[in-house]
């Protein structure tokens, strides 16, 4: 499986269920990122044709971007509890947009989907509330409204009570809501996990929650495929299984689907500390479309919807690996793709290394990739909590409008 050290970009991985090492214990592997102000030569690494800059900096955990139909970009700031707004092309206006209202505040998606949204919805960790806005709107121009959808647990940033991110998105015609909550625990059954570690349904107001998949530990980020009603999620999967067992996910979201925690991982492969519990479940455990390195933490995820990459970029996932913290050696801190085969429209079952270059030669780590979003003009813009900046990737070859048009 590797580590940090064989990361580069365009480097390419596909893990099988055929590879998957047997169950051992990682319990005593904790190897947190030592994080450490971004050393003066150290510069992220991308493929030829492509640049990388910092967009901008200064934040304080920025946890999750959103991209504004008028090009602006939303950044959640979690455990400020704030929301800020930038624009311009050089992040030439940085604003608060709201600061009331919110707890841990994580997802954010604007509602009607399209060009003019009337309500920007916040995925706090205890429910889901909603601001009144207008496309271009860099303060609340409203009280905050908590809709009706509560959700599970909520204990808070950093705080005991298990993974406190929600993320929210609307299925493109705008007629249903869907909210990712993680568990509380790393492998338990017992009733605080509740309502827990499932992606909910519900109408845009906040009524008529419904389970619309489950089994699934912790789906940080979701987003529908363009064009489709196929809802994607970037997943972190158990840990104190081994190094390389199991690997997180990124995958389609079968309407309900059952995806095996904790009793099972992968399909039908026993979690070890659930020995003969729900065997009736086993054959029910859907695998996962993409197969990534254990304990990466995949966190947020997009497709690319825009025009200046290369044509084969269009419709691709780009993802933040946040890094691990319970692997003997590194692994994770870098954004990678999940190519397409644009034909079927099914992804190719790898990934590949987009961004590279946040952890130091010592071991240090001076990056975390957390949001990840699409810039109106086709740039790819991620946030990393580490040093609290965002960065921009552009592309200066020929894009795929020039091509389009040879």
């Amino acid at each position: 499986m590797g580590d940090w050290a064989s990361d580069a970009p365009g480097v390419r991985r596909k893990i099988t269920v055929d590879d998957l090492p047997p169950p051992g214990s990682n319990i005593l592997a904790i190897n947190p990122p030592r994080v450490v102000a971004r050393p003066a030569n150290m510069q992220p690494s991308v493929r030829a044709g492509f640049k990388i800059e910092m967009y901008a900096s200064g934040f304080r955990n920025p946890r999750f971007l959103l991209t504004a139909p008028n090009g602006d970009i939303f950044v959640t700031e979690s455990e400020a509890n704030e929301i800020k707004v930038i624009r311009g092309a050089k992040a030439e206006s940085i604003q608060v947009f709201a600061e009331s209202g919110l707890n841990d505040p994580f997802g954010l998606a604007f509602y009607p989907p399209g060009d003019d949204p009337q309500f920007l919805y916040v995925a706090n960790t205890n429910g889901v509330v909603r601001f009144p806005y207008r496309n271009g709107d860099l303060k609340v121009r409203g009280p905050v409204e908590k809709l009706s959808a509560q959700l599970s647990g909520g204990a808070g940033f950093l705080r005991s009570g298990g993974h406190w991110t929600r993320d929210i998105v609307f299925l493109p015609d705008g007629k249903k809501m869907y909210v990712s909550v993680g568990s509380r625990s790393n492998d338990s059954d017992n009733a605080s996990e509740a309502n827990r570690a499932r992606i909910f349904e519900f109408n845009p107001d906040g009524t008529e929650q419904k389970v619309y998949a489950w089994g699934i530990r912790n789906a940080v980020g979701i987003a529908f495929r363009p064009g489709t009603n196929e809802l994607w999620m970037s997943t972190n999967e158990r840990d104190e299984l081994g190094d390389d067992l199991p690997p997180d996910y990124i995958s389609s979201v079968r309407p309900g689907g059952f995806y095996g925690w904790p009793w099972f991982y992968l399909g039908n492969h026993v979690d070890p500390r659930h020995k003969g519990e729900h065997v009736d479940l086993a054959s029910k455990v859907v695998v996962p479309d993409v197969l990534v390195e254990a304990h990466s933490a995949t966190l947020n995820l997009c497709f690319y919807t825009g025009d200046q990459f290369p044509s084969d970029y269009k419709g691709d996932i780009f993802a933040a690996f946040h890094g691990s913290w319970n692997r003997t050696q590194r692994t994770g801190y870098k954004i990678v793709r999940v190519p397409f085969d644009h034909t079927t429209g099914q992804a190719l079952g790898e990934y590949e290394d987009f961004v590279t270059g946040f952890v130091t030669r010592n071991g240090s780590v001076w990056g975390r990739p957390v949001g990840i979003t699409v810039a109106k003009d086709g740039a790819l813009l991620f946030s990393e909590d580490g040093n609290g900046t965002i960065w921009r990737v552009s592309y200066n070859g020929r894009s795929s409008r020039q091509e389009a048009a040879n």
